[in-house]
This record gives C-alpha cells, sequence and structure tokens, in this order.
C-alpha cells in the first residue's frame, strides 16, 4: 500500500511541475503555454482557467498524498531518526584506541628515521640542493 501511494504521490508531484510550467507567468515572458490563437481549443482566458483548476486539484492531491504516507510510516513502525540514540557500530575501550599514537614529547627524531645530522634537536629535517 505504501508503494503505491508513493508511485502516485511522485506522479502527482510530476504532473504538477508540468502543469505550473505551462501556466502564462504575470509577465508572460516564462510561461510556456503560447497565447490564444485563433484555431485553439481553448480561448486564453479558458486555458488559464482550467490550468489555474488542475493545479488546484493536484496541489489538494499532493497534500492528501503527502498526510497519507506520513500516517502510514508511522503506524507501520518508521519513525523519525531523531527517536532513537545513535549507537556506534564499532565499541573499544577507553583506553584501546585504533588510531595511531605521538611518541613522548622528548623522544629523539632520528629514532623514527629521521635521517642523518640535526643532533636530535626535534627539527624536521629539510634536504639542502647545493
Amino acid at each position: 500500500m505504501q508503494t503505491v501511494l508513493l508511485v502516485a504521490h511522485l506522479i502527482i508531484a510530476l504532473a504538477l511541475i508540468a502543469v505550473v510550467l505551462l501556466q502564462r507567468s504575470e509577465g508572460g515572458a516564462l510561461g510556456i503555454g503560447g497565447g490564444g490563437g485563433g484555431g485553439s481549443l481553448f480561448s486564453a482566458r479558458g486555458v488559464g482557467n482550467t490550468l489555474t483548476r488542475t493545479t488546484a486539484i493536484l496541489a489538494v492531491a499532493f497534500f492528501i498524498t503527502s498526510i497519507g504516507l506520513t500516517l502510514l510510516s508511522t503506524r507501520t513502525g518508521g519513525g523519525s531518526l531523531f527517536n532513537n540514540p545513535s549507537t556506534q557500530q564499532n565499541q573499544t575501550a577507553p583506553g584501546d584506541s585504533s588510531l595511531p599514537q605521538l611518541p613522548p614529547a622528548g623522544q629523539n627524531q632520528n629514532q623514527q628515521g629521521g635521517g642523518t645530522g640535526g643532533g636530535g634537536t626535534g627539527q624536521p629535517q629539510v634536504p639542502v640542493s647545493q
């Protein structure tokens, strides 16, 4: 039932977008719908009234399907992500971290492959090209 209502909701949303784009704007520059030609089925006023009514009907149908989807999701045990506290997948002990640890502050950089020279001052070794 929820899938059928969702598909109907999407079709109504696409139809609503199409009908809104077909309407003539106030300035007349952005509307896709053309003017009232002599051989058209509706007059310019008739097309405007029809599109306005169609927009209103589709808007009501859109709101009804939105409310219906909301009611279905709450009754089927859906709910919000904010209702349940987040749980971590990989829970570790407070002292056991999988992140790499920094060496103590007094340890020499040369012991970790810092290069030759520098006298163990803790400064990074920068090669000098001559």
